[in-house]
């Protein structure tokens, strides 16, 4: 896949995987939308709430580090178009893409990256803190779909990439929303591929495990075979190139998890219960 020629819209672009990948599509050349959450603006930027909302300081620094490092190596700066969005919002989301569009022509790339995470032991369940959760990464990649499929599906190619989570093969401790977050992700993203197949747009689903994000950040407990962001970003992007449908990673935790499906609920229980990974 040659980069230069690709239009990438990556939500959650400000921090941990999504600012990984898009610095690393920037150095192969990639043409990029950046979309996270934005700031309020002073009040005097303009009359409507559109105007107030401006990308966020790291998401700012993310284009200035992609400057820098272009400049750095006597390359021509990739494009980057910077879009403060919350991906709760549909018509935000839609609004980004259009803006994208209107400065790049067209959308190839799709990664739907936006992601919380909350741990909650099942006992002091919050709905709303759960609702929150499933609005951000599963709403938001819906959200981001919806802003996008239309005109891929009009052009005739196009690639949509959901960044999901080992979480989402089984339920695990203290995880409940951000399970089920992930786990009706992949099965969205997994409907939607089989809908879109003979219509030209390509559909893969990432399952990291751990990474080292903000989202596990701060953990006391051990988390098996972390790795860190960019090189998990490299393995993904080249996941994106080889068109792979689902790809999970590492490999030993990927295997570990992958058993867990098919063990009697007694055992699965029973391993999990030791489970210290959300402490």
């Amino acid at each position: 896949m040659e980069w230069a020629d690709k239009v990438v819209l990556i939500t959650g672009a400000s921090s941990g995987i999504g600012r990984a990948l898009a610095l690393e599509l920037a150095r192969r050349g990639g043409k990029l939308g950046l979309l996270a959450r934005g700031v309020e603006a002073p009040s005097n930027s303009g009359p409507s709430s559109a105007a107030r909302i401006q990308p966020s300081p790291r998401l700012r620094a993310i284009a200035d580090e992609i400057e820098h490092e272009a400049a750095g190596k006597g390359v021509k700066r990739p494009e980057v178009v910077l879009l403060p969005a919350d991906v709760r919002d549909h018509e935000a989301v839609r609004a980004a893409a259009d803006e994208l569009r209107k400065q790049l022509g067209h959308i190839d790339v799709l990664i739907a990256n936006a992601g919380i995470t909350a741990i909650t032991d099942a006992a002091e369940l919050n709905p709303e803190e759960f609702a929150n959760v499933m609005d951000v990464n599963l709403m938001g990649a819906v959200n981001s779909v919806a802003a996008v499929l239309p005109e891929m599906i009009k052009r005739g190619r196009g690639h949509l990439v959901a960044i999901s989570s080992l979480a989402a093969y089984r339920g695990h401790r203290k995880a409940a929303a951000y399970s089920a977050s992930k786990a009706s992700l992949s099965s969205f993203f997994e409907s939607v591929r089989i809908d879109l197949i003979g219509r030209g747009v390509d559909v893969t689903i990432i399952h990291p495990g751990f990474i080292k994000t903000p989202l596990t950040a701060g953990r006391k407990a051990w988390l098996p075979f972390i790795m860190e962001a960019d090189r998990a970003a490299t393995k993904i992007i080249n996941a994106i190139e080889k068109l792979k449908k689902s790809y999970a990673f590492p490999w030993q935790l990927a295997t570990y998890v992958r058993a867990g499906m098919i063990m009697p609920s007694r055992l699965y229980d029973l391993l999990s219960s030791r489970e210290s990974f959300k402490e």
